[in-house]
């Protein structure tokens, strides 16, 4: 990867964008797209406002296709006496550091779990930030920064999914047909992805979608042998769609990786669930180390889910 690629990684790491307060992320992506733009190959008309809540969307030339890279991260959510409520489903271990901000200042302190053993086998676990005064109610927090790379393998909290928003951002430099949807809500169910299909097909007829996204290292997919291409978590893609994809995958001699699971969901289940005849298929790099603050991916799984990205859009 270019440093430069890396360095927006980095940056895109750094933002917090918890679920339901994307905001920061999304005026961000607006800026860089104005920014960088005049050195695409085309482009892109910019589509955001009070009817897309804090989402974004870009429109290349005469979509068919769409990519969807969702913002948010997870995270945790104050409550009463410094007690943390999580937002999706946060791993971290005790000791890890959280940061943000309140009325009152910056934020930095120490992840603390303590278990309350109320009898009859009945733990209750409260999990708490240890800081030196009280933190306004609903402030959220975010893992501490902490980029790194060593033997080709990359570390930072939030790889899910600002690596899944510098996949599109990459792809946006060379597409001249295609929709790009960044999306809002992800880690907590969705709920942004319903209306921003709904626009791309109503105005655009945009059937065909990717889900720019991470996921997990397996016993079946491995660092370093190409991204991912999901057959069906939870949720169960169009046979017919991802056989396509498959066949445009083999043809493009980008190295990949086969993912069948039971669980874990994305975008893609939105799409699935909404009224919309729209296909769907999860392509992303795997990581280690879930939704805690050292999520790992390597980089050739990343330049590899770049280049087929790239590929797909074009014979999409």
């Amino acid at each position: 990867m270019e440093k430069s690629d890396l360095d927006l990684l980095e940056t895109l790491c750094k933002i917090p964008a918890c679920s339901g307060d994307e905001r920061g992320l999304r005026d961000f992506l607006i800026d860089y797209v104005d920014s960088n733009k005049a050195n695409w190959k085309v482009q892109p008309q910019l589509i955001y406002g009070d009817d897309f809540q804090d989402c974004l969307i870009l429109i290349f030339g005469e979509p068919k296709t769409a990519i969807y890279a969702h913002m948010d991260s997870v995270g945790y959510t104050v409550g009463y006496d410094n007690n943390l409520i999580k937002i999706g489903g946060p791993k971290a271990k005790e000791g890890s550091i959280l940061v943000g901000k309140d009325s009152q200042g910056e934020i930095e302190g120490k992840l603390n779990y303590s278990i309350e053993d109320e009898g009859e086998d009945n733990k209750v676990i409260t999990t708490s930030i240890i800081f030196h005064r009280e933190i306004d109610r609903g402030t959220n927090l975010s893992y501490k920064a902490n980029f790194s790379i060593k033997d080709n393998l990359l570390s930072s909290p939030y790889l899910d999914n600002r690596l899944g928003v510098l996949n599109a951002l990459k792809v946006a430099e060379t597409l001249e047909n295609g929709a790009i949807a960044f999306s809002a809500w992800e880690e907590v169910g969705g709920g942004s992805v319903g209306y921003l299909a709904n626009y791309l097909y109503n105005n655009f007829s945009i059937r065909q979608s990717l889900v720019s996204d991470i996921t997990w290292i397996t016993n079946g997919v491995v660092h370093g042998k190409g991204v991912a291409i999901s057959m069906r978590d939870s949720g169960i893609p169009r046979k017919s769609y991802t056989q396509k994809i498959l066949s445009l995958a083999k043809e493009s001699k980008v190295p990949f990786q086969i993912e069948v699971e039971s669980a874990g969901g994305s975008d893609g289940n939105a799409l699935q669930k909404s009224p919309l005849p729209i296909d769907w298929c999860f392509i992303g790099a795997a990581e280690d180390n879930v939704h805690q603050p050292n999520e790992t991916v390597h980089l050739k799984d990343i330049e590899s889910m770049i280049a087929l990205y790239n590929y797909l859009m074009k014979k999409l």
